[in-house]
C-alpha cells in the first residue's frame, strides 16, 4: 500500500494548523471558481436559458463533478498514492515508473504520460493567474461601471506586483494566507445560504437525475456546456500536489469540513439568484452580495486570486525544481527564501518568464470569459492522465482485483474524457495555447533527459576504466598535498578533468575523490542511505552522495556533517580543491537525436547554471577544465 502519511519529515506539527494552514495554500484554486463558473456555463460561447430544467442540469453537473472528481478520485484515492509523502504528476510518474520496470513498453508510457502532464501544469500556471485576477478585478464593473476601462490595467498592476515579491518569498505573506481564505470560503457560505432562500427548490439538482435530463434534453450543447462546468474543479490537482507540504489527512479535513460545503453552497446560491433574477447573469457572484458589500467582496475577492495565483506560481517553482533533480531539466539557479520550509523557493528565470506570459494572456483575452476558452484543456488532459496512473497503482502497485479497478478507473475517464473533449471545441478559440506551452515544455523535458543519457553513455564509454589508470600512474609523477575531489556524472571509469589535470599539470593530489551526486526518485533520502564511500586504492577513493528530489545538493554541507568513517577521510574545508569538467556538446555524424534536439540539448547545457553554484561549492576552492563532447 502507499507509505504513511506525509508532511512528517521530522516534523510532528498539530494537524489542525496544518489543515488552517492547507486552506490557505491548496485550495486557492479550486476556491476560486465560483467567481466564473456559473457564468461561463450560462453566458459563455453556448448560452444557455435560464429555466428550471437548465439551472437544476448545471447544478446537478457542477454537484456530482465535484463529488466524483475531486471527493472521491482525488481526495479519497489519487492521495494514497504518495512517494514518500509527496504528490504531484512527477513524484506520480516515480511511483509507477518503479513498478513499470522491466516492461520496456509500459515504463515509456509511464514517462510520456507523467512528463506530459508536468508540462500541461505550466499551460494551467500561466492561465490561473491571469483569470483569476482579472474575474476579481472584473467585479468593478458591478460596483464602479464607470471605472470599467480599469480592469486590465489594474490586473496588470497587480500581476507586477504579485512576481516582483516572489524573490523576498511568499514566508510573511503566507501567514496571512489561511485566515483570508478562512474568510473567504466563510462568505462563500453565507451568500449562498442567503441566496438560496430566494429558491430553495434549487437543493432538488443534487439529484442526479436532473443532471441526466439536461444532458438528454440539450444533446449536443448540453455536452459542450461540461466544457464550462469542468471550471468548478479546476484546482483539483493541487490537492495532491500540495500533499507533501501539509499531509493527506489535514487536507481531507479542510476539504470536507469547510471548503466543499462553501462551494456547494455557493453554486446553489448563484442558481437560486439566477432563477430569480435572469438579469444577474452579467455577474452573478457579485449580485450576490448585498449593495453595501460590493467594495468589501471585491477587495477580498482580489485578495484570493491573488493567493490562488501564488499558489501556482509556487507549485510551478516546486514541479520545476522536482525536474531539475530527476533529470528532465538543466541546473538552474534556485533561491531558498526561508530557513525553515525547505518547500518556499524561488526560481528566477521561470518566475519572469511566467510574468511575461501570463501580462500577454491578459492583454491578448481582455476578458475573464475570452480566458475561459482558453482555460480547462490544460486541467482536464492532466486529469485523464492522473486517472491512467492511478489504475495503473492499483493494479501493480497496490494489487486490487481487476474488476474494482476497471469500474472504479472507468468511472473517473469517463467523467473526465468526457470533460476533455468538451473542452477540446475550445482549441481554436484559446485552448491551443495551454496545449502548445505543454508541448513545448514535453518536447524540452524529453530532449534534455534523452540527451543526457547519451552524454552519460558517451562518457561512460569513453571513460579509463579505473584500474588502467591506477596501473598506468607512473612513480614518478609528483603528488601534491590537499585533498582533490572530481565531480563526475557517473559512477565508471575515471573523470576526464582528472585526466586532463594529470595531462596538464602533472601532479596528482595526495588524496583523490572521486564523487558523484545521485538524485533518487524519492523526496527525501534518509542520512543512513545518504553518503557510501568505496577504497579503489590507496590514496583514490570513489565517493557518493544521494539527495531526494525534494533536497538541495549542498555537497560542502553534506560532507561537514558526515563522520569521517562515512567519508573515508578527515573533511578538512581549506585542503580541498574541487575539479569540475565543462563538457561543450558537438552533434555528431551519427546523431543519437535529430540534429534539431541536439542542438536544443547543445543549447539548454549552455544556458544550464554552472556545477559549482548548483551544488554550493566555495568558489575559491573551484577549478574548471573543459571538454568536448559528441553525442
Amino acid at each position: 500500500m502507499s507509505a504513511p502519511d506525509g508532511a512528517e519529515h521530522g516534523q510532528s506539527r498539530n494537524v489542525f494548523a496544518l489543515m488552517f494552514g492547507a486552506i490557505g495554500v491548496v485550495f486557492g484554486d479550486i476556491g476560486t471558481s465560483p467567481l466564473y463558473a456559473m457564468k461561463e456555463t450560462f453566458a459563455g460561447p453556448h448560452q444557455l436559458a435560464l429555466d428550471r430544467l437548465h439551472v437544476f442540469g448545471v447544478l446537478s453537473l457542477v454537484f456530482w463533478a465535484v463529488t466524483i472528481v475531486v471527493s472521491i478520485k482525488y481526495v479519497v484515492f489519487i492521495m494514497r498514492a504518495d512517494n514518500k509523502g509527496e504528490g504531484g504528476s512527477l513524484a506520480l510518474l516515480a511511483l509507477v515508473g518503479r513498478v513499470a520496470q522491466g516492461r520496456p513498453g509500459l515504463s515509456a508510457l509511464v514517462a510520456a504520460l507523467g512528463i506530459f502532464a508536468a508540462a500541461l501544469f505550466y499551460g494551467d500556471s500561466m492561465i490561473t493567474p491571469a483569470i483569476s485576477i482579472l474575474s476579481a478585478v472584473e467585479g468593478l464593473q458591478v460596483v464602479a461601471p464607470a471605472l470599467d476601462h480599469y480592469v486590465v490595467p489594474l490586473t496588470i498592476g497587480i500581476l507586477v506586483v504579485l512576481f516582483a515579491i516572489q524573490k523576498h518569498g511568499t514566508d510573511a505573506v503566507g501567514k496571512a494566507f489561511g485566515p483570508i481564505m478562512t474568510v473567504w470560503f466563510t462568505v462563500l457560505a453565507v451568500m449562498g445560504v442567503r441566496n438560496i432562500g430566494l429558491a430553495p427548490e434549487v437543493l432538488k439538482a443534487l439529484s442526479p437525475h436532473w443532471a441526466i435530463l439536461f444532458l438528454y434534453n440539450d444533446g449536443w450543447i448540453g455536452f459542450l456546456a461540461l466544457g464550462s462546468v469542468v471550471l468548478a474543479v479546476t484546482g483539483a490537482e493541487a490537492l495532491y500536489a500540495d500533499m507533501g507540504h501539509f499531509g493527506r489527512v489535514p487536507i481531507r479535513l479542510a476539504w470536507y469540513f469547510l471548503v466543499l460545503p462553501a462551494l456547494l453552497l455557493n453554486y446553489f446560491g448563484q442558481g437560486a439568484l439566477l432563477l430569480t433574477n435572469p438579469a444577474a447573469l452579467e455577474n452573478p457572484f457579485f449580485k450576490m452580495a448585498p449593495a453595501w458589500a460590493g467594495v468589501p467582496l471585491l477587495l477580498l475577492a482580489t485578495c484570493a486570486t491573488v493567493i490562488a495565483s501564488q499558489a501556482v506560481i509556487s507549485g510551478a517553482f516546486s514541479v520545476t525544481r522536482q525536474a531539475i533533480q530527476l533529470g528532465y531539466l538543466p541546473r538552474m539557479t534556485i533561491v531558498h527564501t526561508s530557513e525553515q520550509e525547505i518547500g518556499q523557493i524561488y526560481v528566477p528565470v521561470l518566475n519572469w518568464t511566467l510574468m511575461i506570459f501570463v501580462m500577454a494572456l491578459v492583454l491578448g483575452f481582455r476578458t475573464s470569459s475570452n480566458l475561459a476558452s482558453a482555460y480547462g484543456v490544460a486541467v482536464t488532459g492532466t486529469m485523464v492522465i492522473d486517472a491512467t496512473l492511478i489504475g495503473m497503482v492499483m493494479l501493480l502497485l497496490w494489487g486490487w482485483k481487476k474488476n474494482w479497478v476497471f469500474g472504479l478507473v472507468g468511472l473517473f475517464l469517463v467523467m473526465d474524457l468526457a470533460f476533455f473533449l468538451a473542452n477540446s471545441t475550445k482549441i481554436p478559440h484559446g485552448g491551443w495555447f495551454p496545449l502548445a506551452i505543454g508541448l513545448v515544455v514535453f518536447v524540452f523535458l524529453t530532449t534534455w533527459k534523452r540527451g543526457r543519457q547519451l552524454l552519460m553513455a558517451k562518457l561512460a564509454n569513453d571513460a579509463m576504466p579505473v584500474d588502467a589508470f591506477l596501473a598506468s600512474l607512473s612513480s614518478r609523477v609528483a603528488r601534491v598535498s590537499g585533498t582533490a575531489i572530481f565531480l563526475t556524472g557517473t559512477r565508471e571509469g575515471i573523470p576526464l578533468a582528472l585526466l586532463h589535470n594529470l595531462k596538464h599539470n602533472k601532479v596528482v593530489h595526495e588524496r583523490v575523490v572521486i564523487l558523484t551526486v545521485i538524485m533518487a526518485e524519492t523526496p527525501f533520502v534518509s542520512a543512513e542511505k545518504r553518503i557510501e564511500h568505496e577504497v579503489l586504492a590507496p590514496g583514490f577513493q570513489r565517493l557518493t552522495l544521494r539527495f531526494g528530489f525534494m533536497e538541495d545538493p549542498n555537497i560542502p554541507k553534506t560532507m561537514a556533517h558526515a563522520k569521517t568513517e562515512q567519508l573515508g577521510f578527515f573533511y578538512e574545508p581549506m585542503s580541498i580543491s574541487y575539479f569540475l569538467s565543462r563538457e561543450t556538446i558537438i552533434a555528431s555524424q551519427n546523431p543519437g537525436m535529430d540534429p534539431w534536439r541536439e542542438q536544443l540539448f547543445a543549447w539548454m547545457a549552455r544556458s544550464a547554471t554552472n556545477a559549482m553554484d548548483f551544488f554550493q561549492l566555495p568558489s575559491n576552492r573551484v577549478v574548471e577544465l573543459g571538454s568536448q563532447v559528441e553525442i
